[in-house]
């Protein structure tokens, strides 16, 4: 491999005929999330101690599921890519069934069919990218980088891959299999589902969508710039609405994944460093939501919001984490998520494709939604920790956070405080890989 950006690479022949190989590398987009991923895997096992039933099995399938994870973000294959894509539901699958709420059969169908569905677009795109290339088929990502094909069939393979990546990162309207997912899932699988999952569908369009099909990238973006508004206000409204706890946190990592479209659809370098920013961030802050969830959950064992209340008098450590990640998640100065998002309306506003009025409105749309974020999140505070609901009652005793709990809060809430201070920690990664990406698109 020749390229500088490209670090830590093995190449090793697989399959002949097909010019199939081991191909890993990383580079400056991959490493976030990869480290994003072992932090978080180690977060979830340490999250996992109540599990007693069959602890054995749950934990090598959170393991397995690492495994799935780590694949995509360092493959430079894309049939590698799309192996260890495939690889990585099976794990999910598993722990969603055995260890879920009590609909879990349902959900783990809904998100097997969603997700396997889905991922028949992404090897009907890779083999079509690795047929049409050059005279002979080849997966390697470094010649089709290079490639260019007619605009027509570009356009082709950036639809089927976009409805491939658009089912994992949920994009509105194929992001119903993730409430229902979440709101059944032990909190531990939450945790990597909204860490790492989630991540793998936006991670995909910036190295497929963004890096291998530019033209029809810069066809689509204004149509990304659409859905994205769309998902950020459709997802904070939606969330209000939602009895069970884990679901409107779910839907609450759906309005922040439109962000990352936004920053993705606004083809310029502070947009896109934007996108990766919240990448991280969402995953830091996703996962420490639902941690927080599902250690109240093992106190009160309540799912819906309305049985709850009065709990900050009797966990009070768990209620002033729980308060401090929900300001990050509604984007308050001094934590990751407001960076991000502030990152990328400078995207959008120093964006060269768009007239002046359209970034405007577009703009003008995400900040309701940053306003509609409180709401939901601020209510949800609200129905758990205050009143005294459950301090009137009989069970009225609960053993607040441990030192273990303890622990991976304030592992989580640490980084996100460090990113909020100094982004540099997480563009530095990053920048010289995405001007590398974006000198693919000229604007006369």
């Amino acid at each position: 491999m020749d390229d500088p950006l490209i670090q830590l690479t093995e190449d090793y022949k697989w399959i002949y005929f097909l010019d199939f190989s081991w191909r890993l590398g990383i580079d400056g987009i991959s490493i976030g999330p990869i480290l994003l991923t072992g932090f978080i895997t180690t977060l979830a096992t340490l999250a996992a101690r109540p599990i007693t039933r069959e602890s054995r099995v749950f934990h090598f399938l959170m393991l397995a599921m690492y495994s799935g994870q780590i694949g995509p973000f360092s493959s430079q294959d894309l049939l590698l890519f799309f192996i260890m894509w495939e690889l990585e539901l099976i794990p999910v699958y598993l722990l969603l069934s055995m260890w879920g709420g009590k609909k879990r059969l349902y959900s783990a169908t809904k998100f097997i069919l969603y997700t396997a569905g889905s991922s028949a677009f992404l090897l009907m795109g890779i083999l079509g990218i690795c047929l049409s290339g050059s005279n002979e088929p080849t997966f390697n990502f470094e010649t089709s980088v290079n490639q260019s094909y007619p605009v027509a069939l570009e356009m082709l393979f950036y639809i089927g891959f976009f409805i491939a990546f658009a089912v994992k990162s949920p994009i509105i309207p194929l992001h119903t299999w993730l409430p229902d997912t979440h709101g059944e899932a032990h909190y531990s699988t939450c945790m990597l589902l909204a860490g790492i999952l989630l991540k793998m569908g936006a991670y995909g369009l910036v190295r497929i969508n963004v890096e291998l099909l530019p033209h029809a990238h810069s066809i689509f973006s204004p149509w990304l710039m659409i859905v994205g508004t769309i998902q950020i206000i459709y997802a904070a409204s939606t969330s209000p609405g939602q009895r069970n706890l884990k679901k409107r946190i779910a839907y609450s990592s759906v309005s922040h994944m439109g962000f990352i479209i936004i920053g993705l659809g606004s083809i310029n370098d502070t947009g896109l460093n934007g996108a990766i920013l919240q990448i991280i961030s969402h995953g830091f802050i996703g996962v420490a939501l639902f941690f927080l969830a599902g250690t109240s959950y093992d106190r009160i064992r309540l799912v819906y919001l309305d049985e709850m209340g009065g709990m900050a008098i009797t966990i009070p450590k768990i209620f002033t984490t729980f308060s401090i990640l929900l300001m990050t998640s509604l984007a308050l100065p001094g934590m990751s998520g407001f960076v991000a998002e502030l990152i990328i309306f400078f995207g959008i506003l120093t964006s060269q494709k768009y007239l002046l009025i359209t970034k405007i409105l577009i703009t003008f749309v995400m900040g309701i939604g940053m306003i509609l974020t409180p709401i939901y999140s601020l209510s949800m505070l609200r129905q758990m920790f205050y009143g005294y609901k459950l301090f009137t009652a009989t069970n009225s005793y609960f053993v607040d956070s441990g030192p273990r709990e303890f622990f991976v809060s304030i592992s989580i809430l640490l980084p996100v405080i460090a990113i909020g201070i100094y982004p540099d920690f997480v563009l530095s990664l990053a920048v010289d890989k995405v001007e590398a990406l974006l000198s693919n698109y000229f604007y006369p």
